[in-house]
């Protein structure tokens, strides 16, 4: 009995009532904003974090980094 229900809930629950959908997305689109600008975003900051945090000064040593 539900099961042929179901369509039905699942149509009514898709949209509110008085919304228009706007044109949908391109495969193309679609990879370019779920895809490519996730990783993109994360590559930037990833390399501004690195960029950062890098250690500058690789001959000189610091008090806290060694024991004598």
């Amino acid at each position: 009995m539900i099961l042929h229900l179901l369509p039905t809930l699942l149509h009514l629950s898709t949209q509110e009532a008085g919304s228009l959908p706007g044109p949908g997305l391109t495969a193309l689109q679609t990879i370019l904003y779920f895809v490519m600008a996730p990783i993109g975003l994360f590559a930037v900051i990833s390399i501004v974090v690195l960029l950062a945090t890098a250690d500058r000064s690789k001959g000189r040593t610091s008090d806290l980094s060694r024991i004598d």
